[in-house]
């Protein structure tokens, strides 16, 4: 009876803590959509809690924690959406299909959280530098997409080439993305042309860069319906990388 005692207590200060971290996050949340990630101070989120700014202090030493919990979170978040939508496809040898899914679930997501999507994707934070442990939330999506196309090359698409006049180098050049599909256990580098790392890499800054320019209205005028540009963008993506 009492060795459980100090267990359950244990276990309810927890919760308690689980609780008010997740309310002093949605807090902070709500101030990025007011005032930007530059804005974001530990005494207005406090303000917000109704806690006093030590008692904050206590869950994140400084603003920068803060920040990188917000990160975590909506990148774990997207990366969630994204993945349950490849999930989702019915036939799983159906890589287009997939490809459609994961990337519509992308911009869907940031349609719906655009202040989350501007924390990671837009302004650096001026002052703060993102630690290691928003790296692999960070690269969730990415990864996805890359088994996508790992999965559609193993089934037999044949690898794209290199277009006539392409500069000389380019091997070279996206050494880097070679040795991350190894380093996160999706192949060899030696196995992942590099032709189609390359074009991988350019189908992922073009999704996040068709995103940001929907968001921040750099297509005002220029494109009349933003979901039917973006499935065309994707679409176009996938025929690019299979071949």
């Amino acid at each position: 009876m009492n060795a459980a005692t100090p267990a359950k207590a244990r276990t309810a200060r927890q919760r308690a803590r689980e609780e008010i971290t997740a309310e002093i996050l949605l807090a902070a949340r709500a101030r990025l959509a007011e005032a930007g990630p530059g804005e974001l101070s530990l005494r207005a989120v406090a303000r917000d809690v109704g806690m006093v700014s030590s008692a904050v202090y206590r869950y994140f030493p400084s603003r920068d924690d803060l920040l990188t919990a917000l990160l975590i979170s909506a990148y774990d978040e997207l990366g969630v959406a994204a993945e349950a939508a490849d999930d989702a496809v019915p036939d799983r040898d159906d890589p287009a299909a997939r490809w459609t899914a994961t990337c519509t679930a992308v911009r869907e997501w940031a349609i719906a959280h655009p202040h989350d999507y501007a924390l990671l994707y837009g302004s650096p934070v001026s002052g703060y530098a993102a630690p290691q442990d928003t790296i692999v939330p960070a690269t969730r999506v990415i990864v996805r997409l890359v088994q996508i196309i790992v999965a559609a090359h193993e089934a037999g698409i044949p690898a794209p080439v290199a277009p006539v006049g392409a500069p000389a180098g380019f091997d070279a050049a996206v050494a880097g993305a070679r040795e991350a599909i190894a380093r996160f256990g999706l192949g060899s580098d030696a196995d992942a042309p590099a032709e189609l790392v390359g074009r991988t890499l350019m189908a992922w800054t073009t999704i996040f860069g068709t995103i940001s320019f929907e968001l921040w209205g750099h297509l005002v005028g220029s494109v009349e319906d933003h979901a039917i540009y973006y499935s065309g963008v994707v679409a176009r993506l996938w025929d690019d990388l299979s071949g």
